[in-house]
């Protein structure tokens, strides 16, 4: 990949790289992928994930399939910018849970030569853009878009389908409240 081997080279500088997708398509698996081969190469690493998130656990990012690194909670972007000093990577879980700010902190790492690796929620339930991910993929040099596969037809999924009737914006959770769709099984759920 592009990022790694700017890396291998030493043409470290500082960008973004956004992970996004539907649930269950392994955004934070990608994203533990990365920020292991980064330690690794023996890289100063540091990894964020917002206060909302601790379905799993406190003080680690733990993707679905139960692959885990350690990690610190924050209340809001801001937060980071204080805990990230001295470091080479930043990787951050859940983006789609922070607030707008998160775009101008990832940014003002990059631009301090930080590698920046976020990863989240491309779209909320509803099937609109979720939080600050939209501005993140502007700004960012690399995106990674990947698809869950639709539980109900076996093509690709990108829609995190709500199953239960709760219609707040936020609902953690897991496959008891949400499945991955692809367009034509969610756009027909939607519609019936």
């Amino acid at each position: 990949m592009v990022f790694e081997n700017n890396i291998m080279n030493g043409h470290h500088k500082g960008w973004v790289e956004v992970i996004t997708g539907s649930m269950f398509s392994g955004k934070t698996e990608e994203l533990i992928r990365r920020l292991k081969r980064a330690i690794i190469a023996r890289q100063r690493v540091e990894i964020f994930k917002p206060y909302l998130e601790n379905r799993y656990s406190r003080s680690k990012v733990v993707s679905h399939d139960e692959k885990a690194i350690r990690s610190i909670m924050v209340v809001k972007a801001s937060d980071i910018l204080s805990r990230a000093r001295d470091m080479d990577v930043i990787g951050i879980d859940e983006a789609q849970f922070f607030d707008q700010g998160l775009i101008e902190v990832c940014n003002q790492l990059a631009n301090q030569g930080v590698r920046v690796i976020v990863a989240g929620l491309d779209m909320d339930y509803r099937g609109q853009p979720f939080g600050p991910m939209p501005g993140l993929m502007a700004t960012a040099e690399y995106i990674t878009k990947v698809h869950a596969i639709c539980v109900r037809c076996g093509n690709l999924a990108q829609y995190s389908y709500r199953k239960s009737a709760g219609r707040e914006l936020v609902l953690l959770g897991e496959k008891k409240e949400y499945e991955p769709l692809c367009r034509q099984c969610y756009n027909n759920t939607e519609a019936s």
